[in-house]
């Protein structure tokens, strides 16, 4: 069984080492999947809506399809829009569509999340549900993967399709593409309508080929991770207006995020973890972040100390050079007024691809990221998605 995707994020870092060589030595999520005509295992799981979900909920539906998803890969993202049309297309007719997540947010590598806007927990999945308005149950096993290991799901995305007396009829993968425009044969919908008129269903299995899911054997490789970030040095510079004008003009080609604070600015030492969590997201794309203290000069030492305890080691980290605040504000950029937090993204030619004055909306600037960070050729589709 495969337990690496092919399309699954490389690292050189030495946690990723040891979590890629706990994940192939434990074998502690790769269980054999579900055998045809199997029962569908009972599970008791918490919804993005509030509930608790069990599979006797939809003891009434003539076909049920259960989806396993992963917030943070490509390919289940690609695949989220397809699944809500099946739901829709097929409510009407009996068939029940539910999808599950089952990837344990404490075992994801920081990597891994490069190309997506939030992480893998219950709250996660929310946001996800909510922004890509998809109203099928999404439940959530991330915690304990006890339904994962039920079903025997290593991958995601992967489905499952049970008749009415709740047997296995197909499993595997959603249809033959990851591109949408290139499918030619949806094998969930052939299953499902194979189901629906009484005939045999032509093909019992599909092996999926898609993201790996992480399991409770990474957790400890992926704290070691955090730890060796945390280590990392952290600096400041003094800046001038020469250096602002720079900046502004971004000159690296690449993509800059530049975030304007105060250490005495409530909102902003609100937002300053989640900015350098964003940062270190999409280091590994490209995406660079400086952070600019509007503090005075001479409290170098207590905003480096700031900076330090907010672990902010993947950015360049500017202080004011000297008291006047508008001069050197307005060296970057003279629109920008004296306010802080004041948040831009900058694409390599210089155009602003995201602005906010106050505080962040941190979902509207990761996607903005997502949807302009350059496309590699193993995650084709995901600036679209993010575009949209």
């Amino acid at each position: 069984m495969n337990l690496v995707s092919p399309r699954a994020t490389k690292s050189s870092t030495a946690a990723r080492a040891i979590w890629l060589s706990i994940l192939l030595v434990s074998h502690a999520f790769a269980q054999t999947t579900l055998s045809p005509d199997a029962s569908a295992p009972n599970f008791a799981l918490p919804g993005v809506d509030g509930k608790i979900h069990k599979l006797t909920d939809y003891a009434s539906a003539k076909v049920l399809a259960i989806a396993f998803l992963c917030n943070h890969c490509t390919e289940s993202q690609l695949y989220e829009a397809r699944l809500q049309k099946l739901a829709d297309d097929y409510r009407n007719k009996g068939v029940a569509l539910i999808a599950i997540a089952a990837d344990n947010p404490a075992a994801v590598p920081t990597e891994d999340l490069a190309y997506t806007d939030v992480g893998d927990s219950l709250a996660d999945i929310k946001e996800r549900a909510a922004s890509q308005h998809l109203t099928f149950p999404y439940l959530y096993d991330g915690d304990t993967q006890a339904t994962a290991h039920l079903y025997g799901v290593t991958l995601a995305p992967q489905i499952f399709v049970f008749d009415q007396t709740r047997k296995l009829r197909y499993q595997g993968r959603i249809d033959d593409s990851f591109n949408q425009s290139q499918v030619k044969t949806s094998y969930v919908k052939d299953a499902i309508d194979a189901l629906l008129t009484g005939t045999p269903v032509a093909t019992a299995s599909i092996p999926p080929t898609c993201c790996t899911l992480h399991s409770n054997a990474t957790v400890a490789a992926t704290k070691l991770e955090k730890s060796k970030q945390e280590a990392e040095p952290v600096t400041i510079t003094l800046a001038g207006v020469e250096e602002l004008k720079k900046l502004r003009a971004n000159d690296a080609g690449k993509m800059l995020l530049v975030n304007f604070y105060a250490t005495w600015c409530g909102p902003c030492v609100s937002e300053f973890p989640e900015i350098v969590a964003t940062a270190r997201m999409y280091r590994s794309r490209g995406l660079q972040l400086t952070t600019v203290s509007s503090n005075e000069p001479a409290e170098q030492a207590d905003v480096l100390k700031f900076l330090q305890k907010m672990h902010a080691s993947p950015t360049t980290n500017l202080l004011f050079a000297t008291t006047d605040t508008y001069a050197l504000q307005a060296a970057f950029d003279p629109n920008m007024g004296a306010g802080v937090p004041f948040t831009v993204l900058i694409a390599p030619n210089g155009d602003i691809l995201y602005q906010e004055v106050g505080a962040l909306d941190m979902m509207k600037l990761r996607r903005a990221i997502l949807a302009n960070l350059p496309e590699d050729k193993d995650h084709q589709g995901s600036n679209a998605y993010w575009a949209q």
